[in-house]
């Protein structure tokens, strides 16, 4: 009736079943013989890696969930002045794909060959450095690759923001995401300040159709941007023109011609090209600073 090979082994009865009674248990090796080991890598080391994987998710889902990503406007293939940017851990890759040796035709050598190298490095490791010491200083080869791979993509991260920062920076560009936050927050702000008076919600119509400003308006840059109704692309982050005598007066919009402001650039020189004189902007801005909202 016992189980196992040996006839005189002891059974112990627990209730309708018989189960062998183990009467040693394994030893756990000893590892005091191995430098830096203390204890068997599965199940004892993974199980608290893995505990201490879990309280680290479980930090980042709370900061995810109480702080929401910032978003930017819905995509549109015709705002020019757009920079894409990935996220800050693609950003070094991002960056050397800006380089001639990894782009354009060499394009296959920056996307598949120097990361293939790269993570590929990183898989052979465990059986390329398969010495037992354990300090970096006595492993050259491997302390070397380590330091060098964490110098360069330090490197092309910040390279690679500082030329981003360098590009908002010339083109006078506030970030979408930053711009649409600032826009939301105003929103919510005149939502809550009820109370006042009430404002007119009579829709803006353009002011004075007929004058030469309008003319010498179809013929400057304005115009491929605010469209021809004044009335801009707002998903876009492109203002309406449309009631900006409210906003600006003529000087003003004569200093954002001239000296851009947000993400539009100088104007004045663009203008000049086309064949604008300073006269006809002069015009162009009074007639601007006309076109206000109806009372």
């Amino acid at each position: 009736m016992a189980h196992g090979h040996k006839s005189d082994e002891k059974v112990v009865y627990v209730g309708d079943s018989r189960v062998v009674k183990k009467t040693h248990r394994p030893l756990p090796r000893d590892y005091s013989s191995y430098p830096g080991k203390s204890e068997a890598f599965i199940p004892n080391f993974l199980l608290k890696e893995w505990m201490v994987a879990v309280v680290v998710l479980v930090g980042i889902l709370v900061l995810v969930m109480s702080d929401p990503a910032p978003l930017g406007y819905p995509a549109d293939p015709k705002n020019t002045q757009f920079i894409p940017m990935p996220d800050w851990y693609f950003l070094f890759m991002y960056q050397l794909l800006k380089y001639p040796y990894t782009s354009d035709q060499y394009v296959v050598l920056g996307t598949v060959v120097v990361p293939g190298l790269l993570f590929g490095g990183l898989l052979l490791a465990p059986f390329l450095d398969s010495g037992k010491e354990r300090r970096f200083y006595k492993r050259p080869i491997a302390s070397s690759l380590m330091i060098l791979s964490l110098i360069a993509c330090t490197y092309l991260t910040y390279t690679s923001w500082a030329h981003y920062e360098h590009e908002l920076a010339d083109k006078n560009i506030i970030p979408e995401h930053i711009k649409r936050e600032e826009e939301l927050q105003a929103a919510k702000g005149s939502a809550s300040g009820g109370g006042g008076a009430k404002t007119s919600t009579k829709a803006a119509a353009i002011v004075a159709a007929d004058d030469p400003g309008a003319e010498i308006y179809k013929k400057a840059t304005c115009v491929s941007c605010h469209g021809g109704n004044l009335k801009g692309m707002p998903s876009s982050g492109i203002p309406a023109l449309l009631g900006v005598g409210d906003k600006h007066s003529k000087d003003e919009i004569l200093g954002i011609v001239k000296n851009g402001k947000g993400n539009m650039g100088a104007q004045y020189q663009a203008n000049i090209d086309k064949g604008l004189t300073d006269a006809d902007i002069d015009k162009l801005a009074d007639w601007l600073s006309r076109q206000k909202k109806a009372e």
